[in-house]
């Protein structure tokens, strides 16, 4: 069993254990936001909180919440880094910025060289636990910015020893035959971007389910698991969902080797807590909310209570019999609370839209498109068919579409639009696949429509 762990001693911890582990590390933290970081210390200063009042784990629940408005604000006032910092930018080797794909100022995060090796220390725990070892050669399908995406992924295969190839500045065709050239096993990217690399090789006359690769490990979006099954069986390898986030600097879960069904949370270095959006009370096992996290690793920019927006079910560790004490996200993160949409009364949220989408071989690219008419919302899903499809193929794959789609949805229905081969998006990085077109005529949709279909579903329709 232990050969699977990166980190025995920590991953089979016993709960009580583990609980006193994380309290201790959690009271030096905020002890040492509340001396040194000036957002913390007036933050807490406002809710009535100092850390002399922590007592017990219990005493979470009186630290306040810190909101990435609050972390923008201070930046905004005192640019660029803000006042979340506990030390000047003098101490830092590493400057990072989220990805900026959500149209909001990217926030900026500094990172000391301890905290930068932290970082790459998470990224073994779920490079290990997929099964990575330091015979392997691993490609990092990333182009290497200032967004931190997968540059702790890259130092950690490092730190395990594989052979580490960057696949920065490279155009999508160079990147596959690279893949293939250098006989690569591990493959880091996007499951979108892993979809994109997988088209691509088959339109290279690439086997790919035939190269060296066994191994595929995702970030940076949330992995349904029709599109993690798409992965898998277009690579012929396993795919393993991780999560991250800029402002921890690095992932926050894994999915290890047997693929429990969820990702087990690093629980030596994080505290992660699944509330109520809108009350803010913490929820029990298998209620969604959304995820709020506590970092011990990024001494410079500590993270107490952040809301992240992520809407994630929190599961015990007794669902996976591998041996880990740590519990889990199960599927994974599901999506961002605020990312979900109100259609005539549906709510609309893109992970299970895709959930259901990939189950359809026949689809090669997809955008949902929300619109208004008058008073009435519309929805409609464009999709861009694989070339075998025909136009008779296409009527009874959107019957199809739109059938399941209306069951997932409460009976909403979903105009079916085709679009011509390749004129929606392709992302390297976070895909954006839901244009909202309601609240302003700021986007032009980047296509022309070929065929325009809509289909009288069953049930509710208004």
């Amino acid at each position: 069993m232990h050969s699977n762990l990166w980190n025995p001693k920590t991953e089979t911890l016993p709960r009580d254990d583990l609980r006193r582990l994380q309290f201790a590390k959690l009271a030096r933290v905020v002890e040492w936001a509340e001396a040194r970081s000036p957002l913390y210390r007036g933050s807490f200063r406002q809710a009535g909180f100092s850390s002399d009042q922590l007592r017990s784990f219990d005493d979470i629940e009186r630290i306040p919440f810190l909101t990435r408005d609050e972390w923008m604000a201070g930046q905004i006032a005192q640019p660029p880094f803000g006042d979340i910092a506990v030390a000047g930018h003098d101490k830092a080797v590493r400057l990072h910025t989220t990805s900026g794909t959500s149209g909001k100022q990217p926030l900026r995060a500094l990172d000391t060289r301890k905290d930068w090796a932290w970082a790459a220390e998470m990224w073994c725990y779920a490079l290990w636990g997929a099964g990575v070892r330091p015979a392997d050669i691993g490609y990092v399908a990333f182009g290497y910015g200032s967004f931190i995406g997968f540059w702790g992924l890259h130092n950690g295969l490092e730190k395990i020893g594989a052979l580490t190839i960057p696949g920065g500045a490279q155009t999508t065709p160079a990147r596959v035959r690279q893949i293939v050239d250098f006989g690569c096993t591990v493959v880091a990217s996007t499951p979108t971007y892993a979809l994109r690399l997988a088209q691509e090789a088959q339109l290279l006359g690439i086997d790919l389910p035939g190269s060296a690769v066994t191994r595929v490990i995702l970030s940076g979006e949330p992995t349904p698991d029709a599109t993690k099954h798409l992965i898998e069986q277009q690579w012929g390898a396993k795919a393993f969902d991780t999560a991250g986030m800029t402002e921890i600097s690095t992932i926050f879960m894994f999915e290890p080797e047997d693929q429990p069904g969820g990702c087990h949370i690093i629980e030596d270095s994080f505290i992660e807590q699944v509330v109520d959006p809108g009350t803010g009370a913490e929820l029990p096992f298998g209620e969604p909310g959304e995820r709020v996290t506590t970092s011990f690793g990024r001494s410079i920019m500590p993270l107490i209570r952040y809301r992240t927006s992520d809407l994630v079910v929190k599961v015990p560790h007794t669902v996976a019999a591998n041996g880990r004490t740590w519990d889990l996200y199960e599927g994974g993160v599901l999506g961002r609370v605020d990312d979900m949409k109100l259609v005539r009364g549906t709510n609309v949220y893109p992970r299970a839209v895709e959930g259901i989408v990939r189950g359809f071989t026949e689809v090669d690219e997809f955008q949902i498109r929300l619109t208004s008419e008058g008073i009435r919302d519309e929805i409609a899903l464009v999709v861009e068919t694989v070339p075998e499809v025909t136009d008779p193929q296409w009527e009874l794959l959107a019957d199809r579409l739109a059938k399941e789609l209306a069951d997932g949805h409460e009976g909403l229905r979903f105009e079916l639009v085709k679009a011509d081969p390749g004129t929606l998006p392709r992302f390297e990085l976070k895909a954006r696949r839901l244009v909202d077109l309601r609240a302003a005529d700021l986007i032009t949709m980047p296509f022309e429509t070929t065929q325009l279909k809509t289909i009288e579903t069953t049930g509710r329709a208004s």
